[in-house]
């Protein structure tokens, strides 16, 4: 299997590798050397590294090899002493050579790679940010976090290595340090690249981190700021804290209905949408916080999200409304608004079947047997098909229990609900009987 897929690539890499002179007949063909392809992906190595075995390999497949739990060669199946890798520095020099020589062939000479950061370098690095962190000298740790930033940029390796190191911790420390500073405002840039770093170590493992008062406040006070680029930093990492302490922060669920009814790109409205999920469908305080939704009017701003947000903020959109008709008042104001029926029900089974979850859980809330007008609505508006259709194409449980129960209760209205349309009905999903 591995022989014939690597023919059937060399094969492929050899037509690409025609080029065909202007203005004659005649096609050259450009093939590189054997020896300056790497043993394991057959294409032109941009950084040769040799193992303990002698064998020269490029260091992005080699380092894949290793860490996909292989201990040997790939080429002599010899059990490796070390995994220690050298730079083949010739070989290196003698494959520039040859891309600057066939250039006129459109061939682009590789760059000359940088050296990988060392897991020493990292955690020495990481000794002085906590140093400077603790005497607060925001310009040390500021030329720290930076290098630190440079590394990532460099190479997907320099990241594992970097989030493998503890990095996370130590700039979560960082964080909070200048935090509680009283004269933070002072601290507004290192802060901003300690937030911009942490980005990019999500998911961050243990909701413990960022999760102290002093770090809470400054995240939400960076939510409602005027910088973009920060407040979708400070919206992707307050998904990842701890939930029952966010709920304490002042101000944190005007923050994030500010952020869903001002939305700078979908990417930050998902993350708030996750984050109020995560408060809403929360034991402790549940009704409290769900109220205090309701009261800035995040209702009506989902809804609007429904309406034209994107797969993935109408799922997060559906959810949260579906947690806050869990609340009296919310269950309430979602009833009230017109949008609610027909935008719910025309979402079952157009987004996904997560969403066709939420959207049948939310019309299970909301429809009440003593509420004719509500349950004839849901009729007019295709209610009844959507959910047979629903059973049809399958679903989880909890919604085949939901749907079940919805049809039941719709069932004694059909006669007294006005004759709908059926062609605008979507049954695209219903299976032939045949």
């Amino acid at each position: 299997m591995v022989l014939s897929w690597t023919r059937r690539n060399v094969f492929r890499r050899g037509r690409k590798e025609k080029a065909q002179l202007q203005g004659g007949e005649l096609e050259v063909e450009v093939v590189i050397p054997n020896h300056f392809r790497c043993p394991v992906s057959l294409e032109l190595m941009t950084d040769p590294v040799t193992l303990s075995t002698g064998i020269t390999y490029d260091r992005l497949s080699i380092e894949k090899w290793i860490e996909g739990g292989n201990r040997t060669c790939p080429v002599t199946n010899q059990v490796l002493t070390t995994f220690d890798i050298i730079p083949n520095h010739v070989i290196r020099r003698m494959i520039q050579d040859w891309c600057v020589q066939n250039t006129s062939f459109g061939i682009q000479r590789i760059p000359t790679p940088r050296i990988p950061v060392s897991s020493d370098e990292v955690s020495q690095t990481c000794s002085k940010i906590m140093s400077a962190s603790q005497h607060r000298d925001h310009k040390k740790c500021q030329e720290l976090v930076g290098k630190i930033k440079v590394w990532g940029r460099e190479s997907e390796r320099n990241k594992r290595c970097i989030v493998g190191n503890g990095v996370c911790n130590v700039l979560a420390y960082a964080f909070d340090c200048f935090s509680s500073d009283d004269s933070m405002d002072k601290h507004v840039v290192v802060l901003e690249e300690i937030l911009e770093v942490l980005t990019w170590m999500i998911p961050l493992g243990d909701s413990q981190v960022m999760s102290s008062q002093a770090s809470l406040n400054s995240l939400v006070w960076f939510l409602e700021g005027k910088d973009l680029a920060s407040r979708q930093n400070a919206a992707l990492l307050l998904k990842e804290v701890y939930v029952q302490e966010l709920a304490k922060v002042s101000g944190v669920a005007e923050a994030l209905v500010k952020m869903v009814r001002e939305p700078i790109g979908s990417t930050a409205t998902k993350a708030c949408l996750v984050t109020i999920f995560n408060l809403v469908s929360s034991e402790d305080n549940r009704e409290g916080i769900a109220e205090r939704f309701v009261e800035l009017g995040l209702v009506s701003l989902l809804l609007e999200a429904i309406v034209d947000g994107e797969k993935g903020v109408c799922e997060k959109a559906l959810g949260v409304l579906d947690c806050i008709c869990d609340c009296q008042q919310g269950k309430e104001v979602v009833k009230s608004n017109a949008l609610t029926l027909p935008l719910v029900i025309k979402k079952i089974l157009r987004v996904s079947l997560l969403a066709s979850g939420f959207a049948v859980s939310i019309l299970r809330k909301i429809c009440d047997k003593r509420e004719e007008g509500v349950l004839i609505e849901a009729l007019q508006v295709g209610a009844f098909q959507k959910l047979l259709v629903m059973l049809q194409v399958g679903c989880d449980e909890s919604t085949k229990e939901n749907a079940t129960e919805l049809l039941k209760l719709l069932n004694g209205y059909r006669n007294k609900a006005e004759c709908t349309d059926s062609s605008s009905l979507d049954f695209k999903h219903l299976k032939k009987p045949f």
